[in-house]
């Protein structure tokens, strides 16, 4: 079954960059330049992980990400932060996040972070 990841970035250079990388791995990508609507958004989608920028515009990642791990429905879908912040780690934390990547990352680091996101969306969703 293929797997959906979604990504949140208004950087169209990073939504091209994780998409091609991710289709190469054999997943279904969506993405999203705004954080409006998270949870409608979400819903429409239905992803096995989420990417989610700590900038992007709407209410915010960190906002965003809080949204989703307070919805009954959404909460046990992995988010993954990242952001070129120096303190993503906080950030995530922040957030309620599940992981975290910190900008610039390496092709393999995304990759290998999905693989583990998805890994556990499948052991918690069966």
């Amino acid at each position: 079954m293929d797997k959906k990841v979604l990504i949140l970035d208004d950087d169209p250079d990073i939504l091209q960059i994780c998409t091609i990388v991710l289709r190469k791995k054999g997943f279904t990508v969506a993405t999203l330049n705004n954080s409006s609507n998270i949870l409608e958004n979400v819903r429409g989608c239905l992803p096995d992980v989420i990417i989610m920028d700590n900038w992007i515009p709407g209410p915010g990642g960190i906002e965003a990400t809080r949204q989703l791990k307070n919805d009954p429905h959404l909460r046990d879908v992995p988010v993954i932060f990242f952001s070129a912040n120096s303190n993503v780690t906080q950030l995530a934390r922040d957030a309620q996040a599940d992981y975290f990547l910190q900008k610039p990352f390496d092709i393999s680091e995304l990759e290998g972070i999905v693989q583990v996101a998805i890994n556990q969306s499948v052991a918690v969703r069966g």
